[in-house]
């Protein structure tokens, strides 16, 4: 019997050797099931092929062709990736919607003798409870806001938090961005559908007895939204405000940001970009401080006339919000900082 899946990260998961999702490549990478390895009954360009003869020969020669085709590549999966898996491996196989390749795959495995089910609905009915709980559902934890210029390291504060065993949601981390202008990273971000299903499975693992901690964001991380029902919670939260010099957080920043000044073509493009916004000799002085690799004078230029008074309008909107102030004085000791915001936490929520 199919298993129904209820939960984003539902227990029945848990119960299987492997979660092989058998939709072609570019499904998979577009997102796909926690854990789940990718085994295609048909590439990308063979269900191209199959779904052409469909439209414009007959569902049989689609069925047909698609039949061997699901026949040979099972085949080679089954005497390369799953060649060492002995009798008593179990697996959980899906595929769109829970229909005919999953069911073919099964079937074949289910032959050879290993315990095999599949997921009613697929992909889909897993992917419904993802929009569900990031969009509609309320988040069971209290949410306390991060908040604090540019360069102040609320997301390494956060993964200093962790480790002390603070609730935090890294959204930054699920979006693979810092964003900011510059905060793109190597490998670039998931798509819109990855981030939401880890983010849903962020969510579903909150302890709602005790607060969870989020990072200041705008709606949008890089080119990926943040849900509803997240970004309702964030505007709603409590903030602790983190207070550190413009020259303190420059500094870090020129630290925390080496990869981009590694690469001074690609930055003088993005000052370049910011032309419509600033005046010309503004412009021209953080272009020159590329040049002379000034990384510490330009992140404080930038905070200065570019980030701290788009932060001070965006800060204006929440300033009934703000409910501690962490004042500090360096970075370069974030465990101490840390320290700081987890009794402003405890404060808060004492």
């Amino acid at each position: 019997m199919p298993v129904k899946l209820t939960h984003v990260a539902d227990p029945a998961l848990a119960g299987f050797d492997d979660i092989i999702d058998v939709r072609s490549p570019s499904e998979f990478a577009e997102d796909h099931l926690p854990g789940a390895i990718n085994l295609p009954v048909l590439d990308d360009e063979e269900r191209a092929r199959v779904g052409t003869i469909y439209k414009q020969v007959s569902p049989f020669d689609a069925r047909k062709l698609g039949a061997a085709l699901v026949a040979a590549n099972a085949a080679r999966h089954i005497s390369e990736v799953l060649a060492d898996r002995d009798g008593s491996w179990k697996a959980l196989v899906y595929c769109w919607r829970g229909g005919q390749r999953s069911g073919s795959f099964a079937t074949i495995l289910k032959q050879i003798g290993w315990r095999v089910d599949t997921v009613e609905g697929g992909y889909k009915s897993w992917r419904n409870l993802v929009v569900d709980r990031v969009q509609n559902g309320a988040v069971a934890a209290p949410v306390v806001v991060l908040d604090g210029n540019t360069g102040c390291g609320k997301t390494a504060i956060l993964h200093h938090l962790a480790a002390k065993g603070v609730q935090v949601i890294d959204l930054e981390g699920l979006a693979r961005h810092r964003g900011s202008l510059f905060g793109a990273m190597a490998g670039g971000q998931p798509g819109q559908k990855m981030f939401e299903g880890r983010l849903a499975l962020a969510l579903e693992g909150l302890d709602p007895a005790r607060p969870v901690l989020v990072e200041a964001e705008s709606s949008r991380v890089g080119d990926l939204l943040v849900p509803k029902a997240l970004w309702r919670a964030i505007c709603a939260a409590p903030r602790i405000r983190l207070d550190v010099p413009v020259g303190e957080r420059a500094a870090y920043s020129a630290r925390d940001y080496r990869d981009v000044v590694e690469n001074p073509e690609h930055l003088s493009a993005i000052i370049a970009s910011l032309s419509a916004l600033h005046p010309a000799e503004r412009i021209e002085g953080w272009l020159a401080q590329v040049k002379a690799g000034d990384w510490k004078g330009l992140a404080e230029g930038l905070m200065r006339d570019h980030y701290d008074p788009r932060y001070r309008k965006h800060r204006e909107r929440y300033a009934e919000r703000e409910k501690a102030v962490v004042r500090v004085s360096r970075l370069d000791d974030l465990d101490a900082v840390a320290g700081k915001v987890a009794a402003a936490l405890e404060r808060l929520n004492g």
